[in-house]
């Protein structure tokens, strides 16, 4: 009765999720360290400015005239915030969206036939690989070395490419390791897109979320594969981290490089996109006021994740016996490195022990053995969890345990 890729997508819970639905039953609250919500931490956009700006979109949406690409305003809005960062990407190169997942799986369609490759980094996110499935592509990973910052290794990238590739996935900021793609890896990457006429599927959406470095006070401007001269660039952003603001599901593509092949790939998208004309119109009225009242929350947002990783960093320094990191330069994320600890069994005793919830490296495809959580938390939480954290990761007397994850 069902489809291949209906049998294959499984609802079934992995044992740590398990866990923490028992530590639920038994009456305990678990606290999420790792959701990437920005509401749930005390990040919400103004509730005040919010109607203002819903009460006169709707007014301005009351009667539906849909446009493939997105509402002209809505795209002009985006392009605005793109030029004020010194980027420019016109109205008429940017697909509106309803979020970054769905765009994902826009260019997937767009770029590849059922069987071809898309090449993602390793560590990764897994909601790839649903898309990816979904897209009836493969993914292909390439390596981010940790002992480097978890900088990409365009060596192992360009050996990876086959003659099914179509395009490389670009995550900068990083999800979840926190690396920032360095503006010579941007032009590694451009370099071997031009060799072997790839595209490159740019994903921005921790862009607000950079984090200065040690003896720094501010974050760099975040370098972006745009302005690369790559043969095709497809910028991938929205609402839901720049603005907390996920329950919008405003998201957009940007489409630069080559201008016949931006033509292209425009005159595709218009179609797949009119197919089903997702986004909200009343939601598309709305972003020209959000990107215009919403600049000094968006600023305070950063300072605020900023500060937060400040916290965390001091108390990460009080566990260094524990525990060793990659500083990130940006996202909500950290990766901690256990030395021969097993990640599993270490994030589980940790939500048994202490109700905090952390994932185990092999979530993200990561090498043994590290556990990710979210520093982007409330103040209170962060003092309060991260050294019982550590607590209760420490090893136990019998030395390090060994298990195989369960899926």
């Amino acid at each position: 009765m069902f489809s291949t890729i209906a049998r294959r997508i499984r609802g079934e819970s992995n044992a740590l999720y398990r866990a923490r639905d028992e530590v639920r039953a038994s009456g305990r609250p678990v606290v999420d360290l790792v959701s990437g919500n920005l509401n749930d931490c005390g990040y919400v956009f103004p509730q005040n400015l919010l109607e203002e700006i819903l009460v006169e979109a709707s007014r301005r949406s009351a009667v539906y005239r849909p446009d493939s690409f997105g509402q002209a305003t809505a795209r002009e809005a985006v392009s605005e915030f793109y030029l004020k960062s010194g980027c420019t990407l016109a109205p008429d190169s940017i697909l509106v969206t309803p979020g970054t997942s769905l765009a994902y799986w826009y260019c997937f369609k767009l770029l590849a036939d059922e069987g071809d490759e898309i090449l993602c980094p390793r560590p990764s996110y897994p909601l790839f690989d649903y898309i990816a499935l979904m897209g009836g592509v493969n993914l292909v990973p390439y390596r981010m070395r940790e002992e480097e910052g978890w900088g990409i290794d365009l060596e192992h990238l360009e050996a990876s490419i086959s003659t099914r590739t179509r395009a490389v996935v670009l995550i900068s900021p990083h999800n979840p390791t926190g690396h920032v793609a360095s503006a010579g890896e941007i032009e590694g990457l451009a370099e071997i897109a031009r060799r072997h006429d790839l595209a490159i599927i740019s994903d921005e959406v921790f862009s607000e979320a950079l984090l200065p470095g040690k003896r720094t006070l501010r974050p760099e401007p975040l370098p972006r594969p745009a302005s690369s001269g790559a043969p095709l660039v497809i910028t991938l952003n929205g609402f839901s981290k720049m603005f907390a603001l996920p329950g919008m599901k405003f998201g957009w593509m940007a489409l630069s490089g080559d201008p016949e092949k931006v033509r292209r790939a425009l005159g595709s998208l218009e179609l797949i996109s009119d197919t089903f004309l997702p986004v909200n119109e009343t939601v598309q009225a709305a972003a020209p006021g959000i990107f215009q009242l919403g600049n000094a929350v968006r600023f305070e947002f950063g300072m605020r994740i900023r500060d937060c990783w400040r916290r965390t960093e001091a108390l990460l320094a009080t566990c260094s016996d524990r525990c060793s990191y990659v500083r990130p330069q940006g996202g909500f994320y950290v990766a901690l490195s256990l030395g021969d600890q097993d990640e599993e069994r270490t994030a589980e005793r940790i939500l048994r022990e202490r109700s905090l919830l952390v994932h185990p490296g092999w979530f993200y495809d990561m090498d043994p053995h590290h556990l990710v959580f979210c520093f982007v938390q409330k103040p209170e939480v962060l003092e309060d969890c991260i050294p019982g954290l550590f607590e209760a990761a420490r090893p136990s007397a019998d030395g390090p345990e060994r298990s195989e994850p369960e899926p």
